[in-house]
């Protein structure tokens, strides 16, 4: 892609009913949003999340994920959906953070539905979107087909789309770093998460994508980390960011590591990127139960996930809340 192909000539539907040019990608930390439920209807707390975007633009991050895996897009009907992009988006706008990006989840299983939903979440204020493997029917997914299936929704899809490699939520599937460097020739596709892990397939990308990093512009192309805990690592590796569940808890630790990689203080990131790691494996393990948990037990709020996702028992909500004390002292200190 060219490095103006995920700016120029788009709008978009704004909170205010006017259009906006689609915000630039910019190197940092991003995270795909919780999304926050009434207690007892499970009904969506626009509030709540209208709060949390904000709490996390004024930490420092440069974009946010809606509808991801943490988003629970899978408990949600498509209207809800589109409402949880829509509240994110005007949150950001109302409390001055335009110039903070909006990724949308947009995945199904079929083309035509994806394309739809591309669609929705561009109606909605999205500016990019997120989107995995189709794995249902696992056995039919070769090479080949992922690269029809991206490249057709590529084709048709009104916003720039990052693909997700995620293998632990698509049967396994894990894109390897030549398909996902032939996929990144279509103008309409712009970066990857690699929540595979793999630094050495990031490194592979980032080089042949000439990716961003916060010394280069390069082609606009983004090569994002998918964990917290290899945030200084994605930096070291010739990434452009970090998509990390983990910054729903602590995103000014995770700010903070990649400053002070930018800086050259590479010493001071990976002695901070090691508490970083500790406190991110206890909110990895406990997943979103136990990420909402953590937001509850330090920010007042957060609450449960939709079931049939379970609510923690209060031993295992202070477990949570004491395994990333150490990382939390020092996100209170910044």
């Amino acid at each position: 892609m060219t490095a103006d192909a995920a700016t120029n000539g788009y709008t978009n539907g704004a909170s205010n009913g006017h259009t906006r040019a689609r915000t630039p990608l910019r190197p940092g930390i991003y995270s795909p949003t919780m999304t926050f439920f009434d207690p007892e209807s499970e009904d969506l707390d626009i509030p709540t999340i209208k709060k949390h975007a904000v709490r996390l633009a004024e930490a420092g991050l440069v974009g946010l994920v809606t509808m991801g895996s943490n988003g629970e897009a899978v408990h949600l009907s498509r209207d809800e959906k589109t409402a949880v992009t829509r509240a994110t988006r005007e949150a950001l706008d109302e409390a001055g953070f335009d110039d903070v990006a909006v990724i949308v989840g947009a995945s199904e299983h079929g083309i035509r539905l994806t394309i739809e939903l591309c669609k929705e979440a561009a109606a909605a204020g999205g500016e990019y979107v997120l989107i995995v493997p189709p794995s249902y029917y696992r056995y039919a997914m070769d090479e080949d087909a992922l690269y029809e299936y991206f490249t057709t929704v590529a084709d048709g899809s009104p916003l720039p789309i990052i693909l997700y490699n995620y293998p632990g939520a698509v049967a396994g599937i894990d894109m390897d770093s030549d398909l996902i460097i032939k996929l990144a020739k279509h103008p309409n596709i712009v970066g990857t998460k690699f929540t595979c892990g793999n630094t050495g397939k990031l490194t592979r990308v980032a080089l042949a994508t000439n990716a961003v990093t916060e010394k280069s512009q390069g082609s606009g192309y983004m090569a994002f980390g998918g964990m917290a805990d290899f945030t200084a690592q994605t930096a070291a590796s010739g990434g452009s960011g970090i998509i990390a569940g983990g910054a729903n808890v602590i995103p000014k630790t995770c700010v903070k590591v990649w400053n002070l990689w930018a800086e050259g203080k590479y010493d001071e990131a990976f002695a901070l990127q090691k508490v970083l790691s500790k406190g991110d494996w206890v909110l990895t393990k406990a997943a979103i139960p136990g990420t909402k948990s953590a937001i509850q037990s330090y920010y007042g709020y957060g609450g449960y996930p939709r079931k049939p996702l379970k609510r923690l028992p209060q031993e295992k909500v202070d477990a949570v809340a004491e395994g990333i004390r150490e990382v939390m002292d020092v996100e209170k200190s910044l």
